[in-house]
């Protein structure tokens, strides 16, 4: 059997390494020439209730790029139908929702999660790639609450958040409502992932860079907190992510996480000044991946180094891959990662 490669869950806890571990966001899927010819036959939402077809798609990148974990193939509104909402995934649109929340009763109306019940598919997915598949840790995945009732706010994907934020101001008791009953699903459905073999687990706040800091604090955060302190018990590595959040970076250093994730605006370097000792996750900038190797090479240098300047950083793109992606840049790029920080940590302990 091969040895299980648990370098990922020793960079989240800030551990000594000999290599700095490395993931994409979305990179089961995507740029994958075998992934699209699964799309030509299935849809994103048949892929995810075939186990069998998902534990593929999700260990394809392992096997293809070598990467040092694998991240679970599924949307973030994967769970919602369990809890009555009406959402399809549109091609080139996104999750579309039919019964948006418009008022305090809509948030009554919707039910809790049993993801033995309800999700049962995810369940059986994990257990085939921990149990069989992977000699990597597998990431499980939620996305948070502000992302989630984003959509279910706006019935779709937003550019600007405006329905959301003024239902967050304007009807607070069904937002606070909202974040409490979309904190209750996401609790029981992330240690439902763990129990069936998530070694780490990332929550997604996607699209909370739209708020400022006040707002954040007072609309947001506390209801961070209770996730993330209920989700401890479970004992895996938690991270948090959102895109063009770099001014609420600091916030969620606050929060009971392991490892922050930054996106491409705010480097390591910078981060670390501002006061954040956590493990790092991040952050080259996805568009770079279609640049010339040089180019990319330079920029991956940069992080490496600021990364393993103290223990604790796990490489990553500042948000997904996208289909242009080469896929043997991804694999010639994790090489790269691999073998300069593997140089640079050497040195160090000499």
């Amino acid at each position: 059997m091969t040895t299980f490669n648990d370098t990922l869950l020793r960079a989240a806890r800030g551990e000594q390494v000999t290599h700095t571990p490395v993931w994409y966001m979305r990179q089961a899927g995507r740029s994958q020439p075998e992934y699209r010819k699964i799309k030509e036959k299935y849809s994103l939402e048949q892929i995810t209730h075939e186990p069998e077809l998902c534990a593929y798609v999700t260990r394809l990148p392992v096997e293809n790029y070598n990467v040092d974990a694998a991240i679970l193939y599924k949307d973030i509104v994967t769970p919602l139908p369990g809890i009555g909402v009406d959402v399809k995934i549109k091609a080139g649109v996104g999750p579309v929702i039919s019964n948006p929340i418009r008022t305090v009763q809509d948030v009554h109306n919707l039910g809790d999660l049993s993801p033995e019940d309800d999700v049962p598919f995810v369940l059986k997915t994990i257990k085939l790639l921990t149990t069989e598949q992977l000699n990597v840790p597998l990431i499980g995945f939620a996305g948070a609450p502000f992302t989630l009732a984003s959509y279910m706010i706006e019935g779709g994907p937003s550019k600007s958040y405006n329905k959301t934020k003024a239902f967050m101001v304007s009807e607070p008791e069904a937002w606070f409502t909202l974040m409490d009953k979309l904190a209750d699903m996401i609790i029981v459905y992330i240690k439902a992932q763990v129990k069936a073999g998530a070694k780490a687990i990332q929550i997604f706040d996607s699209w909370v860079g739209a708020l400022n800091v006040e707002d954040y604090r007072i609309f947001i955060k506390p209801i961070m907190t209770r996730i993330f302190s209920e989700l401890r018990e479970t004992g895996v590595p938690l991270i948090t992510f959102g895109v063009g959040a770099s001014h609420l970076a600091m916030e969620w250093h606050d929060l009971p996480v392991d490892v922050v994730g930054l996106d491409w605006r705010l480097s390591i370097e910078e981060a670390r000044a501002k006061g954040m000792t956590k493990p790092l996750q991040g952050n080259l900038d996805p568009s770079f991946l279609i640049a010339d190797w040089a180019e990319i090479e330079k920029r991956a240098k940069v992080i490496i180094e600021q990364g393993v300047a103290q223990p604790g950083h796990i490489f990553n793109i500042g948000h997904g891959v996208f289909p242009e992606v080469n896929p043997d840049t991804l694999k010639r790029l994790t090489t790269f990662i691999h073998e300069y920080s593997k140089e640079l940590i050497a040195a160090k302990s000499n």
